[in-house]
């Protein structure tokens, strides 16, 4: 008779690897953006409040985009100031400087700026060269540092790879960073938007980026699983010191500008392999199982999360 499968792996820590690592959960923003159906505001709301619950302390929000061009995410309004009690980290995003004046009229103090590595996808997604999207975040970063407390991250998508220009030659990428950097960014975010990334060529950006005098410890990674690469790139740029990763809980989302974006990398696969390697992350497997199923009921579909599938016994 075969032995019960383990709810928690056994850990076996590696060496070079961070002690810590702060999960960026972004499944209630990047990951219902991409739902066909939009799902209400109190689904939104208890979605968060679950979240909290399992020891997330960073949990993105919502974005102030126009709702003309994601309605899945037009309520910012109604659902920010039902969550705004949480003792947690709620960023937003803010596509300008009028998203952001709607962010700070509601109290945000950490928000999030998303520029783009290639011209197509800046062309795309915000209908600007990337200079041109740059001049325009610089006002926006300015701003939102005046706020008290104001704390502005920069997401860079397509650092690895880019659907209509191909591979991405990571001097580019090196160049928007310190962009970014030196426009007062607290943070980066290094999106591999449509899941092209490997490890070599994690590492190779990683490297440049530290040659650049980018600091590690403000550098986080956002990988897409399109190809089963999220996780063994996420183990790279751990070995490099990165101790910041965007997941989201089920394996929620993808990119509604970029097609062949498939879902992020689900946050209990990542902590099912952080627990594994022991590196602490606060967070509850239980409780972020519950409410992945929980929110994957609601969006009438089991959760693409194998960690969540094979402790929850969901059916594929």
């Amino acid at each position: 008779m075969n032995a019960p499968a383990p709810d928690l792996p056994m850990t076996v820590p590696a060496e070079g690897l961070p002690a810590r690592v702060r999960v960026h959960e972004v499944g209630a923003r990047d990951g219902l953006q991409n739902e066909k159906a939009v799902v209400p505001a109190p689904v939104k709301a208890e979605f968060i409040r679950r979240l909290a619950g399992t020891g997330l302390t960073t949990i993105e929000a919502t974005s102030f985009v126009r709702p003309e061009w994601v309605p899945q995410l037009a309520d910012a309004e109604e659902l920010f100031p039902a969550v705004a009690d949480l003792p947690v980290d709620l960023p937003v995003l803010v596509p300008n400087a009028r998203g952001l004046e709607r962010a700070l009229a509601l109290g945000a103090r950490r928000v999030a700026v998303f520029a783009s590595a290639t011209e197509s996808f800046a062309k795309a997604n915000l209908n600007r060269t990337v200079d041109e999207s740059l001049a325009m975040f610089e006002p926006v970063v300015a701003r939102a540092k005046e706020a008290d407390g104001g704390h502005v991250r920069g997401y860079l998508s397509m650092c690895f790879g880019d659907p209509w220009e191909g591979a991405v030659p990571v001097g580019q990428v090196v160049r928007v960073c310190r962009a970014l950097l030196d426009m007062g960014c607290d943070e980066l975010s290094l999106g591999d938007t449509i899941g092209v990334a490997t490890p070599g060529h994690v590492s190779a950006l990683l490297t440049a980026l530290d040659g650049a005098g980018v600091p590690v410890d403000r550098i986080g990674v956002h990988f897409h699983d399109t190809y089963g690469q999220a996780l063994s790139n996420t183990l790279t740029a751990l070995r490099h010191g990165v101790s910041t990763v965007d997941a989201s809980a089920g394996g929620l989302g993808g990119c509604p500008f970029a097609k062949s974006a498939t879902g992020n990398l689900a946050t209990e696969d990542l902590v099912w392999m952080l627990r594994g390697l022991g590196i602490d992350t606060g967070i509850d497997l239980g409780r972020l199982v519950a409410t992945s199923v929980w929110m994957a009921a609601h969006l009438g579909r089991p959760s693409p999360s194998r960690t969540v599938r094979a402790l929850s016994h969901q059916e594929s």
